[in-house]
């Protein structure tokens, strides 16, 4: 039987089931927020953020910690950098190319205005960020352990800001939770059970998923590193992306471009942390032409966002920082 034949299927089958489990995440999430009068800007940035970018900090983790040679934890620090590369273009992408499918526009209002400018400062924070993220990469420190706790801290700052700064709770007409479809007001702890349920099967589907692309690079010859910035961040990146498809189809597209931006902050600080406390976190050729783009592509979103310029049309385009990395990478044999 040909080798490509059955992780194929896998591969396939754990993204079908990814969605699946990410239609019951996004129902269930948006009921924990609205349960607990948690505004639609942060279910999306804060509350559905951290479950869905639970796989590509527990892929830097596994690979940081447990790694066995210097070449498995370089895999890691190349998932740290690659999932904001991925978020910031192939997911943003992505809403762009629904909206256009779907044949739906962003509203002109003076909310969404105001949602843009706050996903502005969401942007402003990532790339101050990012920028000390890969200072840190070009240089050996001794405290560079110490240095992961100012990341985590990091995040805890914006959890905080978030949470804090969208109070101003929307009445948004909520589907039926999927396990109790009947009731008008589910339960709280069902709302929390169906979350948790379908994070765990995302969790497992988004790691078979990364198993299969394992499987994959060795029979089409790509290295384990390349793999790592090319392929392994958008299959551990899938959960986001394929809760803004969700988000964007019904409508609500504040929380798709809130769960983005609320998981590239996510992975500018913790996978990092978890890199700075095991690892040298030294940057090679080719994690810099990662966060070079990286930050291109985040530059032209935060631009866009505080100008309030941001179509279906633009942010299709932003797949096209996905394909400059990738021909810099291959045109340079970098990986």
């Amino acid at each position: 039987m040909n080798p490509l034949i059955l992780p194929v299927i896998l591969l396939l089958g754990s993204a079908a089931v990814i969605y699946l489990a990410c239609e019951f995440f996004v129902n269930g999430v948006e009921w924990v927020g609205h349960r607990f009068a948690v505004g639609e800007q942060a279910t999306g940035s804060i509350l559905a953020a951290f479950g869905t970018a639970l796989p590509e900090s527990v892929v830097t983790f596994v690979a940081v910690v447990f790694g066995a040679t210097a070449a498995e934890k370089q895999i890691g620090i190349g998932a740290a950098l690659g999932g904001p590369l991925v978020l910031s273009t192939i997911a943003y992408a992505t809403v762009g190319l629904v909206l256009i499918c779907c044949r739906m526009r962003l509203p002109k209002t003076a909310a969404i205005r105001g949602d843009f400018r706050n996903l502005s400062r969401d942007q402003g924070w990532f790339l101050a960020i990012f920028a000390a993220k890969i200072a840190l990469g070009l240089v050996a420190l001794a405290l560079k352990p110490w240095l992961g706790v100012l990341f985590l801290a990091a995040y805890a700052a914006y959890f905080w800001k978030e949470m804090r700064g969208d109070a101003d709770v929307e009445a948004v007409e909520l589907e039926p939770l999927k396990l109790t479809p009947r009731a008008a007001e589910p339960k709280t702890s069902m709302a929390v059970l169906q979350t948790l349920l379908a994070l765990g099967v995302i969790f497992a589907a988004s790691r078979l998923f990364v198993l299969q692309l394992g499987a994959l690079g060795p029979v089409l010859g790509v290295k384990p590193q390349l793999l790592a910035l090319l392929l392994s961040p958008i299959a551990t990146e899938l959960p986001e992306t394929l809760n803004a498809v969700i988000w964007v189809r019904q409508g609500k597209h504040r929380l798709a471009l809130a769960n983005i931006s609320g998981a590239m902050m996510i992975q500018a600080t913790v996978p990092t942390a978890f890199g700075l406390f095991f690892t040298p976190w030294i940057l090679d050729r080719s994690l810099l032409v990662a966060a070079a783009v990286t930050v291109l592509a985040v530059t032209a979103m935060f631009a866009a966002f505080r100008l309030g310029f941001i179509s279906r049309v633009f942010l299709t385009a932003m797949a096209a920082f996905y394909v400059l990395f990738a021909a810099i990478i291959v045109v340079l044999r970098l990986g």
